[in-house]
């Protein structure tokens, strides 16, 4: 049995044995031109790289010492993993001898080039599992089709993931839960779509978090000159009567915080004024102490301290409004907004649990109704669905007919066949049977969104295909593929009737359709989406970094860094921007709370504006507070996390998973008296050799970025330590801070090119890429570098793609 440090001493000694050998093989390195011959570059592999990954040893399960050079193609999956090590000078390991670039380049090439030639003669677009809605879709697709915007997202249970998007077929499972979740969520989506004149009175709260400081306006939805409150969609399901009623925050003794002085609170109905209220400001006997924590057997007059617990009762007003969805706004007049530029102390919202002094603040918006009901109204979602009304008894199977066909045709995205009508019927024989006409619609539309026609996403096959053979998708399945890529939703009307007529395929058709739904706000969607799977930026919604260490982190921040990264993907998308802006872009988006965290001056009010950029480590992704902030740890900065968020999203390597019973970083990270910085502690760690090897990938690249602190505030120190953002690639290039890093990675874009069409391939397609998907890949890039790789044409060369217009037929599938 040899064991494995007689291999390792095996492994030296052939390496010493291949220096030895270097010039031998340096000496044919510049007569091997691009397309070169399979002999010289055996001769590289063998002198280079098959001492570790061989047969006998088997590094990283790559075995070079038998792959096939003379037929590329026939071993495709292995050389795919050697191009991408090659092309990210991964690999040979630093500090082993490495051959001349320009060989390493032509090998590269010729590698690229076999693979590319054999996918061409023989390609393989893959064979996407049937894919049921994600939640995202789901609500869309309902938006689309009923004119009803309802949040289903406590309605259905949490998607799964694959390869990092919820859009990948083989996670979107299928569970009880889900049935039941379908069921009882298409009831409420169509009473809601075709109202009830039936429905009781009930009280719906919407609660403002405590860790929002109400100090600035809160939302755009609210007007200029107002602080604090919230603005809050609300359904009002008939014509009638409602009331709303405000509560407003207390401290931990159930004190009103804020009463010292007058304040105007002003209740809207969409842009109209309903109401404006006074609170505070009245005194009615000697108050207690403004921190109850001080003397907590002091307290005031019993007159005060009744108002003090009681003073919001009269925050409530009796209105009329139309049946529909509508904006509620609730705020207070800002008295300070004339002199809005200078700047205010914020107070932590930490201490306002026990603090009764200050300004008050909302804590819940209440809304009771209906009171009176007097009619379903002429709502969005009632236009859409009836596109007939019957005058009589005799007309109703007719109308009932035409608007449930209508509707099933869109939301199945194809023709509707006589078991569709036949089923449908059923349905509307239920409800009719109960309670007449519009009853039967309800029942039927909750048929059609409990139809697996809706629900999954069935492509047809031809008829008799042979198994394995690839084909082009039909243009009814194509049309469905294009909306939920670019709109996350159904095809629309105008997509959907070329589908119909057998036009879409044709390239002029369907490239001035990518055109028009990339100009719609609907594809806005895909900007968004896309962006926070793709970089991990979902996480920023349930982080929660350490008050005690950043007193500072607020739900105020939290909501501007997701609204600094929704603005800036939606840019790089609605402007029509390279995808290289990503990386290096000199703009991005800001309101005052984001700018005083950036040390950003002069920026006032709470409004997102577009601002140029001045300071280079603030340039593109690895500068952006959401990033900096999803990859840290709730009390430090994690460079490990960071590193390996650059290697998986901008690199596309991602480093294999820790091995079993891997040690953690020590929590002592004091040495001779002295408080460690991080990098002496990782330093520390990755003198454990089983912690170096992945760790001497990751952690240079999350030094560099290391003068952002765990929220993404710029710091020269920690510890009294300045902060040495140096580092080094694999290959030995040397780079010192986030600036000189997104330098270096723009000078060779090709890998971070490759790695985000990747990832958009991944999300348009619904499935994980193997080896055989990389030419196409190439392609992509290829084609698109004279646009400078445009939003669009890139999202054009997707769609132009084979594996998006083909797919393998299968004999599952027959």
């Amino acid at each position: 049995m040899i064991s494995f440090d007689n291999l390792r001493s095996f492994a030296i000694i052939l390496s010493v044995i291949n220096i030895l050998n270097y010039g031998n093989v340096h000496a044919q390195e510049s007569r091997a031109g691009t397309s070169g011959d399979s002999t010289t570059y055996r001769q590289m592999l063998n002198q280079y790289c098959v001492t570790c990954h061989n047969q006998q040893l088997k590094t990283a399960n790559l075995l070079l010492d038998q792959a096939n050079l003379d037929d590329v193609a026939e071993d495709g999956e292995i050389w795919e993993k050697v191009i991408r090590k090659l092309r990210t000078r991964a690999m040979p390991p630093s500090g082993m001898p490495r051959p001349d670039q320009s060989l390493t380049d032509n090998f590269v090439t010729f590698l690229e080039d076999s693979l590319d030639r054999a996918a061409q003669q023989s390609p393989d677009p893959g064979n996407p599992v049937v894919s049921r809605l994600n939640r995202t879709e789901f609500e869309n697709a309902v938006r689309d089709l009923l004119g009803v915007e309802m949040d289903v997202s406590n309605l259905l249970p949490h998607d799964d993931s694959g390869y990092g998007f919820d859009t990948v077929g083989e996670a979107l499972s299928v569970s009880p839960l889900l049935a039941e979740s379908y069921m009882s969520t298409a009831r409420k989506i169509s009473t809601r779509a075709i109202g009830d004149m039936d429905v009781q009175p009930l009280t719906i709260d919407y609660e403002v978090s405590r860790q929002f400081v109400q100090d600035t306006r809160m939302s755009e939805e609210l007007p200029f000159g107002t602080r604090g409150g919230a603005a809050v969609k609300h359904h009002f399901p008939v014509d009638g009567e409602y009331v709303i009623k405000i509560q407003l925050q207390r401290n931990n003794d159930n004190y009103i915080r804020g009463l010292g002085e007058p304040h105007q609170i002003d209740i809207r109905l969409d842009d109209g004024l309903l109401s404006s209220f006074s609170v505070g400001g009245e005194h009615q006997g000697r108050s207690g102490p403004l921190y109850a924590f001080i003397n907590k057997d002091y307290l005031g007059d019993p007159e005060q301290e009744a108002y003090e617990f009681s003073a919001d009762d009269h925050l409530q007003i009796r209105f009329s409004a139309k049946a529909g969805t509508s904006k509620i706004g609730v705020a207070f007049v800002d008295q300070y907004f004339k002199t809005e530029g200078k700047k205010r102390p914020r107070q932590a919202f930490q201490e306002l649990y026990s603090f009764k002094g200050g300004k008050p603040a909302v804590d819940k918006i209440f809304i009771s109704g209906p009171y009176n009901p007097a009619g379903l109204g002429n709502t969005p979602s009632r236009e859409k669905i009836f596109q007939c009304y019957p005058m009589d008894a005799s007309e109703e199977s007719e109308c009932a007919r035409q608007i449930l066909e209508s509707l099933a045709t869109q939301a199945y995205r194809r023709p509707i066949q006589d078991d569709d009508i036949e089923t449908l019927s059923k349905f509307y024989q239920i409800g009719y049977q109960e309670a007449g006409f519009e009853e039967g619609i309800r029942t039927g539309i909750q048929g059609i969104l409990v139809n697996p026609n809706f629900l999954f996403r069935i492509e047809k096959q031809p008829e008799n295909p042979e198994s394995g053979v690839p084909y082009y998708v039909s243009d009814l399945d194509l049309a469905s593929r294009l909306s939920f890529f670019l709109w996350s939703s159904l095809p629309d009307k105008e997509l959907l009737d070329l589908a119909i007529e057998g036009k879409l395929g044709s390239p002029g058709i369907l490239a001035s359709q990518v055109k028009r739904m990339l100009r719609d706000r609907k594809s806005t969607e895909l900007a968004r989406n896309f962006t926070e799977q793709w970089l991990g930026l979902r996480k920023l919604e349930t982080v929660t970094p350490d008050p005690r260490v950043f007193p500072g982190f607020d739900e105020n921040l939290r909501d501007a860094l997701q609204q600094e990264m929704s603005l800036f993907a939606e840019s790089i998308a609605m402007e029509d921007r390279s995808l290289l802006d990503f990386l290096n872009a000199d703009y991005t988006f800001i309101n005052e709370r984001l700018a005083q965290h950036y040390g950003i001056p002069d920026i006032v009010g709470s409004g997102f504006r577009k601002v140029r950029l001045t300071d280079d480590s603030r340039k593109g992704l690895l500068g952006k507070g959401s990033i900096l902030t999803v990859t840290s740890y709730a009390n430090r900065t994690s460079p490990t996390l960071r590193g390996k968020w650059v290697l998986d999203n901008i690199l596309g390597t991602p480093p294999p998973p820790p091995p079993p019973n891997v040690p953690t970083l020590e929590e002592d990270n004091t040495e001779n008296g002295r408080t460690l910085t991080m990098r002496e502690r990782m330093e520390k760690h990755r003198a454990n050799p089983i912690c170096a090897t992945c760790h001497k990938r990751m952690d240079p690249l999350g030094f560099a970025i290391d003068n952002f602190n765990a929220i993404g505030e710029w710091r020269e120190n920690e510890n009294n330590t300045p902060i040495d953002p140096s580092g080094a690639l694999p290959d030995g290039t040397e780079f010192q801070g986030p600036a000189e890093l997104t330098n270096i990675l723009m000078s060779e874009p090709e890998q971070f090119l490759q790695t985000i069409i990747e990832k958009l391939m991944m999300y348009a397609l619904g499935r994980g890429l193997g080896y055989q998907d990389m030419p196409v890949i190439r392609k992509i890039i290829q084609n698109t570098e004279k646009d400078n790789y445009q939003w669009s044409a890139v999202i054009m060369e997707i769609v132009n793609s084979m594996p998006f217009q083909m797919r393998r037929s299968s004999n599952d599938d027959i």
